[in-house]
């Protein structure tokens, strides 16, 4: 391989965030969330609707806008789905502020979830030979209230330059704009440029196409039970083994 590496985007949970601990189920906080926001909303004058109501409208919308994502690759944003969730519980939709509400949201880490036992080591090391570092992420959450993870975990100083998330720029991994839109933001071109996730469609399917190589991370990659048309460049266990496949690629990445 002739390229020179000047950057490796990597996507966000399964890959630098660990979530083999945690164990409830995607909807067990959705009430103590949508509480805090109630809470917020009556601090700030709000007559509000009861917590079953707007838990019920939040739910189903939610997951009608995942569904509806899955076709057109239009990233669903947490803010729109709020906003709809209460105008239907009651609300009158001029006392709801999409901003307020996503200020208002009381965003927090997931118990047992933890950062990738190899993430800061391996980040730190790609920073200190130059490489470009960004993280792109399929999360209808605004980039900045994922970066309350990042921050807890001590990874957002590596990823200073370039967080996308997909709810900020309107399409879902593997759409290539959101590839793109990371590519912009670092200055790179994609043949210059890695992309490492935990998921083949989204993740190596997409880099892929948008030009990049791909880096299929954690799992049995098994093209029977997956989509045979995407191979990914590499496979990789462990974030520890990503140095090594760069001295195999690029002799001269480590400055």
């Amino acid at each position: 391989m002739t390229e020179r590496l000047r950057a490796i985007l990597f996507d966000l949970d399964d890959t630098l965030l660990d979530w083999s601990g945690w164990s409830g189920d995607w909807e067990e906080r959705d009430p103590e969330l949508l509480g805090g926001l109630l809470a917020a909303l009556q601090r700030n004058g709000r007559r509000v609707p009861a917590l079953d109501t707007v838990l019920h409208e939040y739910q189903a919308r939610t997951s009608l806008a995942w569904t509806s994502s899955a076709g057109s690759l239009r990233a669903p944003h947490l803010g729109d789905v709020l906003v709809e969730s209460f105008a239907a519980a009651g609300m009158p939709r001029r006392e709801l502020d999409r901003q307020f509400l996503l200020q208002a949201w009381p965003w927090a880490p997931y118990p047992g979830v933890a950062c990738a036992n190899d993430a800061p080591g391996v980040l730190q090391t790609l920073r200190e030979n130059g490489i470009g570092i960004g993280l792109v992420t399929n999360s209808y959450q605004p980039m900045w209230l994922r970066d309350i993870e990042l921050e807890q975990y001590g990874l957002l100083h590596f990823l200073a330059e370039c967080r996308i998330s997909s709810a900020d720029v309107g399409w879902l991994k593997p759409h290539p704009r959101i590839f793109e839109t990371a590519l912009d933001c670092l200055g790179v071109m994609a043949q210059e440029t890695i992309f490492v996730g935990d998921n083949v469609v989204a993740d190596i399917g997409g880099a892929q196409n948008a030009g990049m190589r791909g880096i299929l991370l954690g799992g049995q990659y098994n093209p029977v039970n997956m989509d045979e048309s995407i191979k990914p460049d590499c496979h990789i266990q462990s974030l520890a083994e990503l140095p090594a496949v760069l001295d195999d690629w690029y002799p001269e990445w480590r400055q």
